[in-house]
């Protein structure tokens, strides 16, 4: 805790810095939401294929999906939000020609969450 998934359109890699954009959100998901440093993971998977409304080019997106243990208020899941989105801003210039259609939810993980570590 927390999961921290972002889902990316695979033309915009070489202009996203992703190990900067992880280690900017790590340390805003720790000021923010109390989070422990080491228990931050991120992954980022990139997708394909992105249509908007009729169109299937000029288009690209990213989703950022934050979930964190319940016990978070509204306020700070959306303190959360707006920060990631921000930092996006930094670590991302998309090339020109491109919409970018930015997004980001923090969400409680379901009860029946667990790990382990080896």
């Amino acid at each position: 805790m927390p999961q921290i998934t972002v889902d990316y359109s695979a033309d915009l890699a070489g202009d996203f810095d992703r190990p900067g954009f992880a280690k900017a959100l790590h340390e805003a998901t720790v000021e923010i939401a109390a989070a422990k440093p080491p228990a931050c993971k991120s992954r980022f998977r990139p997708t394909e294929d992105i249509v908007v409304g009729p169109e299937t080019e000029g288009h690209a997106h990213v989703h950022i999906h934050i979930a964190l243990l319940a016990g978070r208020t509204d306020e700070v899941k959306a303190r959360l939000t707006q920060a990631a989105l921000e930092l996006l801003r930094t670590h991302l210039k998309p090339a020109e020609g491109l919409t970018l259609h930015a997004s980001a939810e923090v969400r409680d993980l379901d009860p029946s969450y667990a790990k382990f570590e080896s």
